[in-house]
């Protein structure tokens, strides 16, 4: 019992003992990540893709901005961000799935299924730690029900997209996973 105690009272005085090395770090999140800049700055991103919606990257890059916005400390600025972030949206590609076979003579085999994958080029610079930065594309998908037209699914698919990529650009980025 006393060497259970004991223990305890030795990882207490060691978190005690940390606990001030984290905040001097930098600045700290309720991400739980550690960032030592203080500004990004985050550029329209353009629509290098065929198809798509016309404001598909104008909507990338306003909920990119406001997901840093919300989950970190650092101040957007237009320019010269210690962080700075642009890129395009290079893919916007429909894709069948599930095939199956029909049994309506005139419409023959088709896919139950559609996939929507969207990608995004990511041109990210750490001005203060150059160790970090990346061009790379990131990419994700969401399926929908073939019978389904398109533009009544397209704009809660983007969102849900979008969501994932934006979540491992900032995983990529600032959280350094």
């Amino acid at each position: 019992m006393k060497l259970k105690s004991r223990a305890i009272s030795i990882i207490l005085v060691l978190c005690l003992l940390t606990l001030p090395g984290l905040y001097n770090c930098g600045v700290y999140t309720f991400t739980g990540t550690t960032i030592a800049a203080e500004t990004i700055s985050i550029q329209n991103f353009f629509n290098d893709a065929d198809g798509g919606p016309p404001d598909l990257s104008q909507n990338f890059s306003d909920q990119l901005r406001d997901y840093f916005q919300t989950n970190t400390n650092l101040t957007l600025v237009q320019l010269n961000g210690e962080l700075t972030m642009e890129g395009s949206v290079v893919g916007y590609r429909l894709s069948p799935l599930a095939p199956t076979s029909s049994t309506d003579p005139d419409r023959g085999d088709a896919a139950a299924l559609t996939r929507l994958t969207i990608t995004i080029k990511v041109a990210y610079v750490n001005t203060l730690d150059p160790e970090f930065d990346f061009d790379k594309n990131f990419s994700f998908y969401a399926d929908f029900d073939s019978d389904l037209d398109l533009t009544t699914v397209e704009e809660s698919l983007i969102d849900e997209i979008f969501e994932q990529i934006i979540l491992d650009i900032f995983n990529s980025s600032v959280a350094n996973w």
